[in-house]
C-alpha cells in the first residue's frame, strides 16, 4: 500500500506488543490526512528466525561455518549440544511459536512435561525454581520454559552467526553513549551480519509496498541504534529518492551535541523530542512547500556542517491535538508473550498485549537531580482530560481488539488517575491497566481501591535509593517509611508494586548501599512490595547532577564532549563507596526476593569477600523498620471538598427491633453483598434510612459528592452530630463495601 511516510521501528524492542512511538506518530498524521505505514521490523524479523524454515537456515549456516570447529574449543560445548538438537528445534519452533502467540494454548501441556522442549543452558536456572510456578499455572510455567527455549536458541546466534543478536538489546553495546561514532561506523562498513540479511529483505518488501516519500526510522533505544541505521543505509543507496528520517528515545537524550558528519552518510534528518511538528515541517520542505530555515527541532547537513534548525515560529501540537495512537499496520497476531522471570509483577513487561496511552505528557514533578529533567520531553508537563484519555482507550480497544492498557508516563499524576478511574467506572468499561508513579502519600487506601475497582493491577515507581538522607539529596519528595505505607495500599487493594532501585548515588557509602537492601528486604517480607529491579547510577550530561557534579562531590572523568552521543558522563565519586563491587550481591538478593526465596538470609552472605574487597558492614537498620511504620496510623485531614465516591450495589435494608432489660429501640440494618464477601453494618432508624437514600443519590449522580455536600444532605434530613456518625464506626467500615472518600 503506497502511502508518504514509512514508519520504521528496527529490532528490537519488545516482543509481546509494538513499541508505541510510531502509533503516536501514525495517529497525529491521520488527523492531518497524511498517508502514513508502520511496520516493527523487530517482531518482523523474530518470526522469520524462529520458524522452521528460519531455523533450518540456521542451522545450515552454522554447518557452513563450524563444520571443522566443532570439534574444537572454539564452539562451546553447550553450543555443539543444540547443533546436535538441530531436528528437535526444527520440528517444535513452529508449534512453540504459536502457543506464545496465544495460538496453541493447548500446547502448555506438552511444554510443562519434561521431554517435549529440547533444553540447553538456560534450563539449569529451572531445577530450584519448580516449587514457584505453582504460583502462576501451568500458562506461564509453559511461557517461562519456552522463553528459556527461545533464549538458548538466542545464544546460539550470539555465539555463531552474529555477535550483536539480542532480543532486546541488538548491538546495544555499538550504540550506548558512543562518544565516537567511530566503532559503530566501521561495524556498518562491514558485510551483512546474518540477522541484517533477514532484516534487509523484509525492509526491502515494505519500501516497495509503501513507495514513501520519508522514511521515519525511530531509535527509542541504544539497542535500536545499529539496526535502524542498517535500515537507513540500504534505503540511501538503493532508493535515494526516499528521504530518511531518524527520531527517537536516542537522539533526544544522546545527540543533542552531534557534531559527527559521518552519520549523514546515512540519515537526511534527525530531529528532536516530539516528532509532530517536525515530522510535518519535514514533509512540506520534501514537497517543496517550507525552506530549511522553517524545520523544527531538526539536525541536517549544511555546507558539510551539522546544522541544528529550529524555527521558533512553529509551535508545538498540544496533547488533545495529536490524535489516537493507531495501531493498524502491525501484525498484532505475531507478537509473542515471553516470562523470563516468574514473578506477576515482573512479567508485564514482557508478556500480554498491551495498547500503549500517556495520560500527561512529561514529569508533573520534575525534581530528581539523577534524572533528565531539562529535556523538553521530561519539563514540558501537559496532562489530557479523563474524557479524552477514555475515548483514545475505547478507540484502541475497537481497533485492536484488547482492552489492556499500558500508561507509559513518566509519572502518572495522582490525580489524573483518581479522574480517569472514575470515567472508567461511569462508562463501565472492562479493562486492565498499570502505569509509572511517584510514591506519593496522596496514594490513600481508597483512591487505590478506586484505581483497582477501574481496572489497575500494577504499578512501577522509583524508591531509588532506599535511605533518606540519599532521597533528600535526590529531591526526591519522599521517605522510606511513606514509601511502606504507600505500597501497603496499593497492596492491600489488590494492585502488585514494582520499584526501580538505585545504587551509586553521589557520596552514597558502602553502610547506606547494605541500609538500602535491608529496606527492601524488609519491604518483600512484609508483602508490600513484589518486584523491584536495581539501576547503577549513570550520570548524564542534562541531569542536574551532570551540570552542577560539583555541588554532589564527584568528578568528570572527561572535560570535552565527544562528537557523537554525548549523554552518559563518566565519573569519579570519591567521598562514596566502590559502587561497582555491590552490584552482583545486590541483583543476586533481589532476584532471590521476588521468588520469595532466602528473605531471611543474612545481608553480608550476598557478597563476597573476595570480589568486593573489603568487609561488607551490618545494617543499621532496625530489624522492624519497616513493619513498625506499617503499624502507625494514617492520619487524613477531612478536606470538605473531598470527594465521596459510592462504588457498590444497593444494599438489602431492614427494620430490627431490640430490646434490653425491658428497653425496646429499633435499628436500621443494612447489608452489602460485594464480589467478595457479605457485609453489614447496624445503625439507628433516621440514620440508616438516611444512609440509604444517599447511596441512592451517590448511584444516580452525574458526579461525585463531596464530603460538604454529603454534610448538607445529612443536616438537611434533621439529623445532628455529622463529624461523630461518619468519622466512626460502622460507617467507616463501608470502603469494604464501595463508599470511598477521595
Amino acid at each position: 500500500m503506497a502511502a508518504t511516510v514509512l514508519l520504521i521501528t528496527p529490532p528490537f524492542t519488545q516482543l509481546n506488543t509494538p513499541y508505541p512511538a510510531t502509533a503516536y506518530l501514525k495517529g497525529f498524521l491521520n488527523t492531518k490526512n497524511i498517508s502514513s505505514f508502520q511496520c516493527d521490523l523487530g517482531i518482523e524479523v523474530t518470526v522469520e528466525l524462529f520458524s522452521k524454515k528460519g531455523l533450518q537456515d540456521l542451522f545450515t549456516t552454522i554447518d557452513n561455518k563450524t563444520s571443522e570447529v566443532l570439534k574444537t574449543s572454539e564452539v562451546s560445548a553447550n553450543a555443539r549440544r543444540i547443533i546436535s538438537l538441530k531436528e528437535d528445534y526444527i520440528n517444535t519452533i513452529d508449534a512453540v511459536i504459536l502457543f506464545l502467540q496465544g495460538k496453541n494454548p493447548t500446547l502448555a501441556h506438552q511444554i510443562c512435561k519434561k521431554g517435549f522442549l529440547p533444553e540447553a543452558s538456560r534450563f539449569a536456572q529451572a531445577e530450584d525454581l519448580q516449587w514457584a510456578f505453582g504460583n502462576m499455572g501451568t500458562q506461564d510455567k509453559a511461557k517461562y520454559l519456552a522463553t528459556m527455549y527461545l533464549e538458548d536458541l538466542s545464544d546460539l546466534i550470539k555465539e555463531c552467526v552474529d555477535e550483536h543478536f539480542g532480543f532486546s538489546r541488538y548491538a546495544e553495546k555499538l550504540g550506548r553513549s558512543a562518544n565516537s561514532f567511530d566503532e559503530l561506523y566501521q561495524s556498518l562498513q562491514n558485510s551483512y551480519t546474518y540477522v541484517d540479511n533477514i532484516l534487509i529483505e523484509l525492509l526491502k518488501q515494505h519500501i516497495q509496498n509503501a513507495q514513501p516519500q520519508l522514511a521515519a526510522i525511530s531509535i527509542p533505544f541504544p539497542g535500536n541504534l545499529y539496526a535502524g541505521l542498517r535500515c537507513a543505509q540500504w534505503i540511501k543507496q538503493h532508493d535515494p529518492s526516499v528521504k530518511v528520517c531518524m527520531g527517537g528515545g536516542f537522539p533526544n537524550t544522546e545527540l543533542r551535541s552531534l557534531s559527527d558528519t559521518r552519520i549523514f552518510e546515512f540519515v537526511d534528518f534527525i530531529t528532536l523530542d516530539d516528532g509532530e511538528a517536525p515530522i510535518e515541517n519535514l514533509l512540506h520542505y520534501i514537497q517543496g512547500n517550507k525552506t530549511a530555515a522553517e524545520l523544527k527541532r531538526t539536525f541536517i547537513l549544511q555546507d558539510e556542517k551539522v546544522t541544528y534548525i529550529n524555527n521558533a515560529a512553529c509551535t508545538d501540537y498540544r496533547q488533545g491535538q495529536v490524535g489516537t495512537p493507531d495501531y493498524s499496520d502491525f501484525y498484532l497476531d505475531k507478537y509473542i508473550s515471553a516470562i523470563e522471570i516468574i514473578n506477576p509483577m515482573h512479567s508485564l513487561w514482557s508478556d500480554g498485549r498491551w495498547n500503549k496511552l500517556t495520560m500527561a505528557h512529561g514529569c508533573y514533578w520534575g525534581k530528581c537531580t539523577f534524572c533528565d529533567i531539562s529535556l523538553p520531553y521530561i519539563k514540558n508537563y501537559e496532562p489530557l482530560t479523563a474524557s479524552i484519555l477514555c475515548d483514545r482507550m475505547e478507540e484502541q480497544m475497537a481497533q485492536t481488539g484488547q482492552s489492556g492498557f499500558h500508561f507509559v508516563d513518566e509519572a502518572a499524576p495522582p490525580a489524573l488517575m483518581r479522574s480517569l478511574a472514575l470515567e472508567i467506572i461511569k462508562r463501565k468499561l472492562t479493562v486492565s491497566w498499570w502505569t509509572n508513579i511517584r510514591f506519593e502519600k496522596s496514594f490513600t487506601r481508597d483512591l487505590c481501591l478506586l484505581l483497582k475497582a477501574s481496572g489497575c493491577i500494577g504499578v512501577s515507581g522509583g524508591l531509588e535509593v532506599a535511605s533518606d538522607r540519599l532521597l533528600q539529596l535526590i529531591q526526591k519528595g519522599i521517605t522510606v517509611s511513606q514509601v511502606a505505607k504507600v505500597n501497603k495500599h496499593f497492596t492491600e487493594a489488590g494492585i502488585m508494586v514494582h520499584a526501580y532501585l538505585m545504587y551509586g548515588f553521589p557520596t552514597q557509602t558502602a553502610q547506606e548501599t547494605i541500609d538500602s537492601l535491608e529496606m527492601v528486604r524488609q519491604m518483600f517480607a512484609a508483602g508490600i512490595l513484589q518486584s523491584a529491579f536495581w539501576h547503577q547510577f549513570t550520570m548524564t550530561a542534562h541531569s542536574p547532577v551532570g551540570m552542577e557534579p560539583g555541588k554532589y562531590k564527584v568528578e568528570k572523568l572527561t572535560a570535552t564532549a565527544g562528537s557523537f552521543a554525548n549523554n552518559d558522563i563518566e565519573h569519579t565519586d570519591p567521598t562514596g563507596a566502590d559502587h561497582e563491587t555491590f552490584a552482583y550481591g545486590l541483583k543476586k538478593s533481589l532476584l532471590n526476593y521476588m521468588h520469595g526465596a532466602c528473605i531471611d538470609l543474612p545481608l553480608y552472605k550476598w557478597f563476597d569477600r573476595e570480589t568486593t574487597g573489603m568487609k561488607v558492614p551490618k545494617t543499621s537498620v532496625p530489624p522492624e523498620y519497616i513493619a513498625k511504620a506499617l503499624e502507625e496510623d494514617d492520619i487524613i485531614k477531612q478536606k470538605p471538598d473531598s470527594k465521596i465516591v459510592w462504588l457498590g450495589n444497593m444494599p438489602l435494608i431492614e427494620i430490627i427491633t431490640k430490646s434490653k432489660k425491658g428497653n425496646s429501640w429499633e435499628l436500621c440494618s443494612l447489608t452489602f453483598e460485594t464480589k467478595k464477601e457479605t457485609v453489614n453494618i447496624k445503625v439507628n432508624e433516621t440514620q440508616g434510612r438516611w444512609l440509604y437514600s444517599l447511596f441512592q443519590e451517590l448511584t444516580a449522580a452525574d458526579k461525585p459528592f463531596t464530603l460538604l455536600d454529603v454534610k448538607a444532605n445529612y443536616e438537611a434530613a434533621g439529623l445532628e452530630d455529622f463529624e461523630l456518625f461518619w468519622d466512626n464506626k460502622p460507617v467507616t467500615t463501608l470502603y469494604k463495601a464501595g463508599l470511598l472518600q477521595l
